[in-house]
């Protein structure tokens, strides 16, 4: 039985000065094709070395705004993946108070 292997694309359009211009990505299993983003993170571990890497992309045009938005749902959805990677519920409490307290600051709770 062979692998099934899936693949996703990150396209990345720079300017002169090799700032990013316009972001997108596919994932087609996801019925994602061609999709624009303003802004993305990329984390990938390398179990050799014990580190993590990262690659943070936005656009020029991405607004201050809105990027603390996204920081906020990343921050959210890391706290939930932790949760089902580790099942540490003491901890994941701790993270989404922490969450709530970068919204309060930011002020993003309306």
């Amino acid at each position: 039985m062979a692998n099934i292997k899936s693949e996703i694309v990150l396209n990345v359009e720079l300017d002169e000065n090799r700032i990013p211009e316009q972001l997108s990505w596919t994932a087609q299993d996801g019925g994602i094709n061609d999709e624009e983003a303003k802004a993305m993170m990329l984390s990938v571990w390398d179990s050799k070395k014990q580190e993590s890497l990262r690659i943070d992309l936005w656009t020029k045009d991405m607004p201050v705004d809105e990027m603390k938005v996204f920081f906020h749902q990343t921050l959210v959805a890391m706290s939930d993946t932790f949760n089902r990677a580790t099942q540490d519920e003491k901890m994941t409490a701790t993270m989404k108070d922490f969450c709530d307290y970068f919204a309060e600051k930011l002020e993003l709770k309306k």
